[in-house]
């Protein structure tokens, strides 16, 4: 029997997911991360963090994904020759300041208490002010790569986060050898070599480093008009080769594959976004199939065959998910996040009570409106900064009534996406959802399917991403000739096994006043920033 591994690395936990080459799902553990994401205190310190920031450990990585892999091997009884290929998919932008042999600079005593010599997690919201700059510059620069963007660099980005470091802790900025990604990071412990060959992803690099195939990174020129000491970022500081999804990075080394319970040698894919990997692994290898990949936040993707360019799309990269297919991507930065606040603050020891009730409302949760900011507004305003907001209160409302104008407020969110794409020129004919969401929250998909008046498939396997980094994983070994080949053996659904939700017609006319009102809401707050 042969079987890949797909790495799957979240905001809290990696999912080691082991399938065969037809799709068979063997087994699927996740560990989670000791450390967690640090938001309130470094490992050993005391100083409270600024409340934009969002960390993480390096070494959860390493040991949560060595007890993963183990663990599925375990699970489905086989051993680790029968293994092909691994995968690897990633939180993205998570990045981090590494020496030349890959020592994150956190992990060195004198840097053990600097914020920002630690991993920024995707969602760390400290460089506001750098992104703000890296855009004005490149508007009046005339920069090109803009346009791939949407007309904007969101806070979230690589360049923003390396540039907050220079400005905020330069003695970090000074010492870093190497600022990668951490998913890059990741597949380079894996396979080892030296700085100046690490394995890249062009995924990761396209859609949040600003680099294309026809013209690289952002010139030093650029770089040196954001910041004069910025000029050296890429010629200095990031080494490597850049690979696509699916390209053999390396086999794995000696020392891994003894504390993963593998062959040493197993081919290793260059990495890709998490929500990256949901397309491959939802079984979307056409275009024209949006893949809306709900979790914590959730990210909306879609191969095309034409490249026209979108005002407010969050990234546009040929080849970047798919070869032969530009990419689109598209997001929203709370999802999963925001229900669970809203959980939370009303007290909720889960989500059930909130759920039955939230069900049991007309459309419009009697009056109760919502703008889903609450991690600002990535597509298609691409502006962190943004705030959230209810507005339709009175005293008889309840907690399940907040709740349901969230859910909307997220599905209305999607609609204003689709909206955006195919006004741009880009077909969107297809709805397939994967994820956690859409498995747990099936009246989040109801309402979605509802307010775009569209049906939508829900993918059957529950590890989409995961499923995704194994297909490439596969790819990497050799074992398919094509992507396509890929997905159609190991991802496209079975007959019966895929959930569809229709939209109900009688919905539909109520949802098209009520997404009016969203938009009305959210031009408001837009335009009003917090005091």
């Amino acid at each position: 029997m042969k079987t890949a591994i797909g790495l799957d690395f979240g905001t809290e936990s990696v999912r080691a997911l082991l399938v065969t080459l037809d799709g068979e799902e063997l087994a699927s553990v996740v560990v989670k991360y000791r450390h967690g994401q640090i938001l309130s205190a470094l490992p050993g310190g005391t100083a409270a963090l600024p409340p934009h920031y969002a960390l993480q450990h390096p070494t959860d990585w390493m040991e949560s994904a060595a007890k993963a892999v183990r663990g599925a091997l375990r699970r489905a009884g086989i051993g680790a020759g029968e293994v092909a290929g691994i995968g690897v998919d990633f939180t993205s932008c998570t990045m981090l300041p590494a020496l030349r042999d890959g020592t994150p600079l956190c992990l060195l005593e004198r840097f053990a208490q600097e914020p920002l010599a630690w991993p920024k997690l995707w969602k760390h919201h400290g460089a506001q002010a750098q992104a703000d700059r890296i855009n004005a510059v490149a508007r009046e620069r005339g920069e090109a790569f803009l346009k791939r963007y949407g007309g904007a660099i969101g806070l979230e980005w690589f360049f923003p986060k390396m540039l907050e470091t220079l400005e905020n802790a330069p003695a970090v900025y000074d010492a870093a050898e190497v600022w990668l990604e951490a998913g890059d990071w990741f597949v380079w412990q894996l396979v080892g070599g030296h700085a100046a060959d690490l394995p890249r992803s062009t995924c990761q690099a396209g859609y949040k480093g600003m680099w294309s195939a026809a013209d690289g990174y952002p010139d030093r020129a650029f770089l040196e008009a954001v910041h004069p000491r910025f000029g050296n970022a890429v010629t200095e500081k990031m080494p490597g080769r850049l690979l696509a999804p699916g390209a053999p990075a390396g086999g794995l080394l000696e020392s891994v594959a003894r504390r993963f319970g593998l062959r040493a040698g197993t081919p290793v894919s260059a990495a890709i976004i998490d929500a990256h990997a949901g397309v491959p692994g939802a079984g979307a290898s056409e275009p024209g199939t949006l893949v809306m990949v709900m979790g914590t936040s959730s990210c909306h993707m879609l191969n095309s065959e034409n490249g026209p360019e979108v005002s407010g799309v969050a990234g546009v990269v040929k080849d970047g998910i798919l070869p032969g297919f530009y990419g689109y991507e598209t997001g929203q930065a709370a999802v999963g996040d925001a229900f669970d606040w809203l959980r939370r603050l009303c007290g909720q020891r889960n989500f059930e009570a909130l759920a039955a009730g939230a069900a049991a409302l007309p459309p419009g949760a009697d009056g109760v409106s919502c703008v889903d900011w609450l991690n600002g507004c990535r597509t298609p305003l691409m502006q962190g900064g943004l705030r959230g907001a209810f507005a339709g209160l009175a005293l008889h409302h309840k907690p399940e009534h907040l709740y349901r104008a969230l859910l909307e407020a997220s599905a209305f969110g999607v609609r204003w996406i689709v909206e955006m794409l195919r006004e741009g020129g880009v077909p969107v004919r297809h709805f397939v959802a994967t994820g956690g969401l859409p498995h747990h929250n099936p009246l989040l998909v109801q309402l979605t399917a509802d307010i775009l008046g569209e049906p939508i498939l829900v993918h059957p396997s529950k590890q989409g991403p995961a499923l995704g980094a194994a297909i490439l994983g596969a790819l990497a070994a050799g074992e398919f000739q094509s992507p396509g080949e890929a997905i159609r053996a190991m991802s496209v659904p079975k007959a019966g096994t895929a959930r569809v939700y229709v939209s109900d017609s009688g919905n539909v006319p109520k949802y098209d006043a009520l997404y009016t009102e969203y938009r009305r809401l959210g031009a408001f707050f837009a335009q009003s920033p917090p005091l």
